[in-house]
């Protein structure tokens, strides 16, 4: 919550100003990515509100914001379609078709909620960092076509008017902040491109043609209970998607939650991040409204604006709420074919183009590692993507050091001692014992591990097997520098082993 006595009237006054920057900076992108999801534009704006706000009160980094992201909308796109494909099928149509398949993505949202809160409960945030940056080069290059092409639908059955509008709304997202930085860009696209269309009557797909928002006028946000909340069918069809979006959300929140950590230089808690945002995303589909999570953009404008505290996220949401439930009307004019121009510049803010320049030095696994995750992300979705890049980098990481190989030398009582060099695990075991050979040696063999580490089980094996090898050629294999670690774990699961007792303490790595 608010720490009053961390607060000054300077600080207060730059949370305001800067929260009211971004609530104004939200209405857009909440409205567009309500439109990628296939839900009326009040499903994402009370979304933004109500995550926005918990995440404010109890989120694991003051002054960081949340609500409705392309990222966890476009795994929505496939739920609702299921949803309308099964509904349909059942003979509904019209309103009651879209109220039907909304109740299924509520139900989704919960369950979204439920498992992320669990995460953090269990304190899984920590294993954000196994993520390799090539990885995370793939997973934000994707995000951005996979937003890019979200727009594409609606410039069916539009003519040249809808192009001029995207085309002068980037114009302007791109020129004005080269000249200012005092109002947001997309801000002032959207202001100008709604008088002039209004002004002028020109005629082109507007937000109140696609969802009237206008009867939520005045309305806060109430309580839902999903029709589809105790249906077993229900649970199953949604599963899958809650678990991806939750997933999505938790890993691009732990991604902005580390940025701004860069940025400030205070350390923010993921685990507490992902109880709050889980909470939030539980309290949005209670509310009506759909999944989120931090959002990288309107987190770094909060920052960058002085909103440093958790005031400044509070400010943003309840001012959202206030534009949502007082000027609807002027909500409406709006044309899509700005929202659509503000979505395109995102995606190409989104996108790593400095990957490019990284690719000539990167080696060739990690370029493998990036273009995969993002092919991945593109054709499948984000969630996928990254945990196939963590386990790729991770195959390619033991491929890399599933090598062993070791030194000899006898000593002056004719012992033969290998002197061990690199790491002894499941990826280098089969190939550590082409370093012996048995029939060959001297009577009394020793292997050194002062320059090994034993990582696993797998090396534990590995080493007992050897030492059964030298037993039944008759011959004595002692092991020298062992942890004591490794020598607790030798007595249990390496039977064949033994060890100089005296040797001198030296630590080995070793996880079991």
């Amino acid at each position: 919550m608010f720490d009053i006595k961390k607060y000054s009237s300077q600080n207060v006054k730059n949370d305001v100003l800067s929260g009211l920057v971004v609530a104004v900076a939200l209405v857009p992108e909440a409205i567009a990515f309500s439109f990628i999801a296939g839900v009326s534009p009040i499903v994402g704006l009370y979304a933004a509100f109500i995550i926005g706000l918990i995440t404010s009160l109890i989120g694991g980094k003051p002054g960081m914001i949340s609500g409705a992201t392309g990222s966890v909308a476009v795994v929505m796109i496939g739920l609702m379609l299921e949803a309308n494909a099964t509904l349909s099928a059942q003979g509904l149509s019209g309103d009651a078709l879209y109220m039907g398949a909304l109740h299924y993505l509520l139900l989704a949202t919960i369950l979204a909620g439920a498992i992320q809160v669990a995460f953090g409960l269990f304190k899984l945030g920590k294993f954000i960092r196994l993520v390799p940056q090539p990885a995370l080069y793939g997973f934000v290059n994707g995000l951005a076509i996979v937003i890019a092409m979200a727009q594409f639908k609606f410039f069916e059955d539009q003519g040249i008017t809808m192009y001029l509008i995207v085309g002068i709304t980037m114009l302007v997202m791109y020129l004005l902040p080269k000249l200012t930085k005092a109002v947001p860009s997309g801000l002032v696209a959207i202001i100008m491109l709604t008088l002039i269309v209004y002004l002028f009557n020109i005629e082109t797909i507007t937000v109140g043609s696609l969802a009237n928002l206008s009867e939520f006028k005045g309305e806060l946000p109430n309580f839902i209970l999903p029709e589809t909340f105790f249906s077993f069918e229900a649970f199953i069809m949604v599963l899958p998607y809650a678990l991806i979006m939750a997933l999505v959300g938790l890993i691009e929140s732990l991604l902005t939650l580390a940025v701004l950590d860069e940025m400030s230089g205070e350390r923010g808690s993921g685990n507490q991040e992902c109880i709050a945002l889980g909470c939030g995303n539980m309290a949005s589909g209670f509310f009506g409204g759909m999944a989120g999570c931090a959002m990288i953009g309107q987190s770094i404008i909060n920052f960058t604006s002085g909103g440093l505290g958790r005031l400044s996220s509070f400010v943003a949401a309840v001012g959202l709420l206030l534009l949502v439930i007082s000027l609807t009307d002027l909500l409406n004019i709006i044309p899509v074919g700005v929202l659509v121009g503000i979505m395109f510049m995102v995606s190409i803010g989104t996108f790593e183009w400095s990957s490019f320049s990284h690719l000539k030095h990167m080696p060739r696994a990690d370029v493998f590692v990036m273009i995969s995750v993002t092919i991945i992300t593109v054709f499948e979705d984000l969630a996928i993507a990254v945990i196939s890049g963590v386990i790729i980098s991770a195959l390619v990481f033991a491929w890399k050091h599933a090598r062993i190989w070791a030194k000899t030398h006898t000593e002056e009582d004719g012992t033969k001692v290998y002197t061990l060099q690199g790491p002894l695990f499941f990826a280098s075991a089969t190939t550590f014992s082409d370093n012996f050979s048995v029939e060959q040696d001297p009577p009394r063999v020793v292997i050194d591990f002062k320059n090994a580490r034993v990582l696993d089980f797998s090396g534990v094996e590995a080493i007992d097997a050897m030492v059964k090898k030298y037993e039944e050629a008759g011959k004595s294999l002692l092991l020298r520098h062992l942890s004591a670690d490794c020598k607790a774990i030798l007595k249990h699961a390496g039977p064949h082993c033994s060890y100089e007792e005296d040797d001198p303490t030296y630590k080995v790595a070793f996880n079991y």
